[in-house]
């Protein structure tokens, strides 16, 4: 099996990929949902979030940077996309730009 991130070969039943750490589709099944996820940090994520939801830092990290313009020049939708984005993030249903969902905390 190969890293979808990195390419690294990996042993089939590994959960993480040795080389950069990434979780495999067998995280995904531990996890008991079938959506690949993003290496992308949830805790810092949530913390830009909450400190500087308003200018659209989290939406820069993850890689959403379109969006992230948009947060930016519109103080985060008003303020009601930025407590959108702050529950969507600490419920892990955020997603990165390859649409993978935001899952872990480390």
């Amino acid at each position: 099996m190969f890293c979808y991130k990195c390419g690294a070969e990996i042993d089939d039943a590994a959960v993480v990929c040795v080389k950069c750490g990434c979780a495999t589709k067998n995280y995904n099944a531990k996890l008991s949902y079938q959506d690949e996820v993003s290496c992308k940090s949830r805790l810092v994520a949530l913390l830009l979030c909450i400190f500087l939801g308003g200018l659209g830092v989290h939406r820069f990290y993850i890689g959403k940077i379109g969006t992230g313009i948009i947060w930016l020049c519109t103080a985060g939708c008003c303020g009601i996309g930025w407590i959108i984005d702050i529950i969507l993030i600490a419920c892990g249903k955020m997603r990165d730009k390859d649409n993978y969902q935001i899952v872990l905390w480390d």
